[in-house]
């Protein structure tokens, strides 16, 4: 845990550019702070079983920060929030290694799945200001999702630059291209949920 902390520190002088000093950065970083509460409470829960206790420590790092991250979600290490503020990532999220993220960018749920059904994003990713991302989609490694962006349903190949509502794919492995983005594949883990209808709805 240690080793990641400080992965996630020098994430911070790496791609901070008002960054300045690791004093600062520690006393400072705002969304710094929001990441190591959330590994303390992540910690909490997975490895001592305190599910409440880590929940009270997300909704008080929420307070603090207005960045709410589920304990139960899993992020890899050198992460990086920049402003945070307005961030929210679900249970079932996970996020790789080396990614960057800004402000008010969702990792949600649809509602129509049980199990996983927060977005699984790869390492090395980068996403974008507003980008909104809802369902058990993946977003493979190196890609990067724009400012605004919102992906639902769909997969964010590896390599790739999405932008856009609906998001298409407008850059590929380095070249330019304008492609629909895949169906998403729902992994075997998220269970479509049963929608009953209601009587005179």
């Amino acid at each position: 845990m240690v080793r990641t902390i400080l992965e996630d520190i020098r994430a911070v002088k790496r791609n901070d550019p008002a960054a300045h000093g690791w004093v600062e950065i520690v006393l400072c970083h705002v969304p710094l702070h929001a990441i190591l509460l959330y590994r303390l409470a992540h910690w909490l829960r997975t490895r001592i079983g305190l599910r409440l206790v880590s929940r009270l420590l997300s909704v008080f790092t929420r307070f603090w920060t207005g960045v709410e991250i589920h304990p139960a979600a899993r992020i890899g290490k050198g992460f990086f929030l920049d402003h945070g503020a307005g961030v929210v990532i679900g249970e079932t999220a996970t996020i790789g290694d080396h990614c960057v993220m800004f402000h008010n960018v969702t990792l949600g749920g649809t509602g129509k799945y049980r199990g996983r059904r927060h977005p699984s994003v790869g390492n090395h990713v980068f996403i974008g200001t507003n980008a909104i991302l809802l369902g058990p989609i993946r977003v493979g490694d190196h890609a990067k999702v724009g400012a605004n962006a919102f992906v639902i349903n769909h997969d964010v190949p590896p390599f790739c630059t999405v932008v856009g509502t609906p998001a298409r794919i407008v850059k590929r492995n380095g070249e330019r291209t304008d492609e629909d983005l895949p169906r998403m594949s729902p992994p075997p883990e998220a269970e479509p949920v049963e929608l009953e209808l209601v009587a005179g709805c």
